[in-house]
């Protein structure tokens, strides 16, 4: 018996009605159903198609494989489809965009923060006199070694070392073209700063804070700063302030106050009682009766007029307890002879736990989990950048200046090196602003030191004013001796909150996880009429219904290749069971 080409139609099973062979018709007439079961490959995929698009809930997808539809009705159809679903994939884009690289909106708070649930701000006070005139006459120090710019100098010894030490706070144009200090090591330039700057009895006359009048000392802790010897009030103690990596010989705030009931993230303990001792100290109002006076002093003998310039008075820095203060950066001054009033609002931004989960160079700032400093265990944005300023001084000139925290092994930079150390932190604002400017959004900073912002962050503006301090006249009016004060030059300083509560701003989602699906789910109902259940129908069709076809054609073609063999030439197909369920 000579075999024949057989098609699709052949390979059907016999008719119920008359039990003859099917008689072979036009493919394009086909049943979808048919084709899946029968047809080749390619036939079967096409079927599955049509099936899906007859069925589909999203829109104008029927119309594609619609039977008796005329070709330019299905083009029309294609092109809005088509259309439809580029304008939406690109809103899609827009919005995942704005979710990734901006998912963190600042707005105010629900309601106002009162001044006592934050800090009173922590006040340096840095004098512009460096050096006590019986210490060290810099004014004729300056002018010897001017007059022969390499040593020998027509100095002493004594004379050297100080000025090698006090010339590292004064301007830094001063040492351009010589050199001073060059037979001494650098291990003492806090000792000797300290035994030549005013002391705080120099500095510090009479001291007031919430209304009771105290000594200075118990307030105010010495300091050593890029200024020298300063005098700090309301920080927090040494040991919660530093790290043991700290080198023993970096000065170190001392006193026997202890901040457990405090941290920058959450604030004061509200469990405990409130008590007026807690420390850092905060106070319950605004006005300057609750707030902080400090009459201050320096002597006209020892006002030199060289190394800081024709301004004489003293450097105010107000910061949070936890900072170490950077005087040179963050500073307003107060003259001699002038009474300055310093109304202060407070600035505090704060995180919600919504965005704990984020990365933090999208969230733009690091919880105090997040970010550990070496030698600081308070993390905030300005002890970040003092760190890192540290550790590119001693990459760039093998030292650090001496107010920078170092290990015990890291040199001390002499005088020597104060253009290396000042061109190192020119250098890295440099870097930063460079790498700042090619840097993508929330993409992280790989040279610069990345010290974004504290979660939890708190800021003082001061609003200032000032008025001639007639202080001879007071003392006049006191009855108080002139004479036992010979060259006193002094002002007076007045620190409060404005007001009794202020607007605290909050980070917060713009767009969390549900807010981007929302927004998706919308674009795609608006665009193509499609759901979470549209996208659902579509993975099933070309996933579980496609393996199940595939499945029943496997097992169709072993019965027909069985009947092959029985009846050489033609190839009859019996139904089984699943034929005659569908």
């Amino acid at each position: 018996m000579s075999s024949r080409k057989q098609s699709w139609k052949d390979l059907e099973p016999p008719s119920e009605t008359d039990g003859q062979s099917v008689a072979p018709s036009d493919l394009a007439h086909a049943d979808s159903n048919k084709r899946i079961k029968y047809g080749k490959p390619v036939q079967a995929a096409m079927g599955l198609f049509e099936e899906y698009c007859g069925s589909s809930t999203v829109h104008g997808v029927r119309y594609f494989t619609e039977k008796k539809r005329h070709w330019m009705e299905r083009l029309w159809w294609i092109l809005a489809f088509a259309l439809a679903l580029f304008y939406c994939g690109k809103l899609i884009q827009n919005v995942y965009i704005k979710w990734d690289q901006s998912p963190v909106i600042v707005s105010f708070a629900e309601k106002s923060t009162p001044v006592w649930e934050i800090p009173f701000p922590a006040v340096t006070i840095c004098p512009e006199t460096k050096a006590n005139m019986s210490q060290l006459n810099f004014t004729h120090v300056y002018h010897q070694i001017a007059a022969t710019l390499k040593p020998p100098f027509n100095i002493t010894d004594e004379e050297d070392e100080l000025m090698a030490a006090v010339v590292q706070i004064c301007d830094s144009h001063l040492t351009d073209g010589f050199e001073v200090g060059t037979n001494f090591t650098n291990s003492s330039i806090t000792d000797l700063l300290r035994d030549t700057a005013p002391s705080s009895n120099d500095t510090l006359f009479i001291c007031k804070f919430r209304n009771t009048v105290d000594y200075c000392q118990k307030y105010f802790e010495e300091i050593m700063t890029e200024e020298g010897l300063c005098f700090t009030f309301n920080v927090l103690n040494g040991s919660e302030l530093y790290n043991e990596d700290l080198s023993p010989d970096y000065t170190r705030i001392d006193h026997n106050m202890s901040a457990k009931f405090w941290n920058l993230e959450d604030g004061y303990d509200t469990s405990i009682e409130i008590d007026p001792q807690t420390y850092p100290y905060r106070v319950f109002g605004s006005g300057a009766r609750v707030g902080l006076f400090v009459l201050l002093k320096l002597y006209e003998q020892n006002l030199e007029y060289i190394c800081r310039g024709p301004v004489q008075g003293f450097k105010i820095l107000l910061h949070t307890p936890g900072e170490v203060p950077q005087v040179s950066k963050h500073y307003f001054r107060v003259p001699l002879l002038q009474e300055v009033l310093v109304s202060v609002k407070p600035n505090m931004i704060t995180t919600s736990e919504g965005l704990r989960h984020y990365e933090p160079n999208r969230r733009q700032c690091y919880f105090a989990s997040e970010r550990k400093l070496r030698f600081l265990k308070v993390y905030t944005q300005r002890n970040c950048e003092l760190e890192c300023l540290a550790n590119f001084t001693l990459q760039a000139c093998g030292c650090v200046k001496f107010s920078m925290p170092r290990d015990k092994d890291t040199p001390i930079c002499g005088a020597a090196k104060i253009a290396c150390y000042n061109e190192a932190e020119d250098n890295l604002l440099k870097e930063q602003f460079t790498e700042g400017l090619t840097l993508e959004p929330g993409a992280e900073r790989v040279k610069a030191c990345n010290c974004l912002p504290a979660c939890t962050s708190i800021t003082y503006d001061a609003e200032i004013s000032q008025a001639p301090f007639d202080w001879v006249s007071l003392f006049n009016a006191y009855n108080s001796p002139l004479d036992e004060f010979p060259g006193m030059q002094p002002a007076r300083l007045s620190i409060f909150f404005k007001e009794n509560q202020f607007i605290t701003s909050k980070r917060s989602e713009l767009y969390g996880p549900t807010d981007f699906l929302a927004n998706c789910g919308g674009l795609l109902g608006l665009f193509m009429g499609a759901s979470f259940l549209s996208i659902v129908e579509l993975l099933y069709f070309f996933s579980l219904r496609l393996c199940c076809n595939l499945r029943s054609r496997m097992h169709r073609k072993r019965k027909n290749k069985i009947a092959d063999s029985a009846v050489p030439g033609i190839v009859v197909v019996k139904p089984n069971d699943d034929d005659k369920k569908e």
